[in-house]
Order: C-alpha cells, then sequence, then structure tokens
C-alpha cells in the first residue's frame, strides 16, 4: 500500500494466487495490463473502494465476504471461466457499449462464469451470451431477454408493486441487458409482497430461471 493507501495490482500476469483484498482503509486497483489466472480474490471492501481496469480474469473464484453494493467497475473486467460465491446487489457484468469511453471500460466482457454459489439482487448482464453463464437458483430467479420479453411478462398479474416497478419499467433497460437477476425475499420486501406470491407466477415462464 502507498501512502495515499492505494493497492495496485497492474503490468503482470498472476497465477495460481490466493488475495485477499480486505483493508478497509485501501484503495485497490486492479489493472491495467493485469491477467489473473486460477486465483481465488477473497473480496470485504466496500463498491467505491475497488477498481478494475481492463484486467482480465481467467478461471478465477471471487469470495466475497461482505455485499457487494452497485459495484459498476465488472464492466472493466474480463471475466472468463470465473466462480463468483457470496453477496451482490445492484451489480454490472459484461459489455456495456454506452461506458467505452471510460478508461478500461472497452475490454468489459463475460462468459463461461458460475453464479451458482452467489446470491444476486437487482444485478445485470450485458452484451453477452447467457447460454455461457450459470445463475443461481431460488431464491434467486433470472429474467432472460428481459427487454425482448417485457411485453409477455406485463400480462399477467405480479404481486405487490412487483408488477409496477420492475415489469413495467423492463423495457427501459440499456439495449445491451440480457438478463436480470433478482433475490426473492429481498424483492418481497421491497415491493410489499412474498417470495411465495413471486414464485407462483415466475413458474409461470419459460424465460425466466429460478
Amino acid at each position: 500500500m502507498d501512502r495515499f493507501g492505494n493497492v495496485l495490482f497492474e503490468n503482470k500476469e498472476i497465477e495460481n494466487e490466493r488475495l485477499e483484498l480486505m483493508e478497509k482503509e485501501a484503495h485497490y486497483f486492479l489493472g491495467p495490463n493485469l491477467t489473473m489466472k486460477n486465483c481465488t480474490l477473497v473480496l470485504k471492501v466496500s463498491a467505491r473502494r475497488l477498481f478494475f481496469d481492463g484486467a482480465r480474469f481467467i478461471n478465477c473464484t471471487f469470495e466475497v465476504k461482505q455485499e457487494l453494493k452497485n459495484h459498476q467497475q465488472w464492466l472493466a473486467a474480463s471475466l472468463k471461466g470465473c466462480r463468483f460465491k457470496g453477496r451482490l446487489s445492484g451489480c454490472d457484468f459484461g459489455h456495456w457499449p454506452e461506458y467505452m469511453s471510460l478508461p478500461g471500460f472497452q475490454h468489459g466482457s463475460i462468459e463461461d462464469c458460475d453464479f451458482t454459489e452467489a446470491r444476486l439482487a437487482g444485478c445485470r448482464f450485458h452484451g453477452c451470451d447467457i447460454n455461457t453463464l450459470r445463475f443461481p437458483k431460488w431464491p434467486c430467479f433470472t429474467f432472460l431477454d428481459p427487454i425482448g420479453r417485457a411485453s409477455e411478462l406485463r400480462r399477467v398479474k405480479w404481486p405487490g408493486s412487483f408488477g409496477d416497478i420492475v415489469v413495467d419499467n423492463l423495457h427501459t433497460h440499456p439495449a445491451s441487458t440480457r438478463a436480470l437477476t433478482y433475490y426473492a425475499p429481498s424483492a418481497a420486501e421491497r415491493f410489499e409482497t412474498t417470495p411465495e406470491e413471486l414464485r407462483a407466477v415466475v413458474e409461470k415462464f419459460d424465460c425466466i430461471l429460478y
């Protein structure tokens, strides 16, 4: 860590190592020109202290030890064959063209990644082949092609305010959105319903994984 509290990983290739990013006062910068292969990254910092600048992660495992909220920096990472564990909310993954002008974000991509051991709440996947991704099962549920299927999803009655706030606005997500994952207990609390009522509707659609 330098005297400004920055920890830099750049201009190198790291393989078969375990990195613990847990210093609460540090700012972690991964990239530019960083490739990590077969590594385990333990994350216990807030989103505002974790930055990816075009870093490439290949067959890595991310162990999220405290909930990572609203982290857009995944869009500046190339993720291939990676596994995610822990709680993530409001995060975006993949390639979002509108971010291309920002440093590192032109490298954003995701493929062959496994989220089955993660808890995703309000997370989106952009510009990717969702058939290469493994999403978490219930109580998480994932809208596939939410923009393309929006009109179909609006035709049924959703419980609480979930329909009015979430489903009626699926078409407003960025055009690059390929999938959108929610966590039923937190969605139920926020939108004044229950996980059971949500599941009863979710089960009606083949464009929702649960």
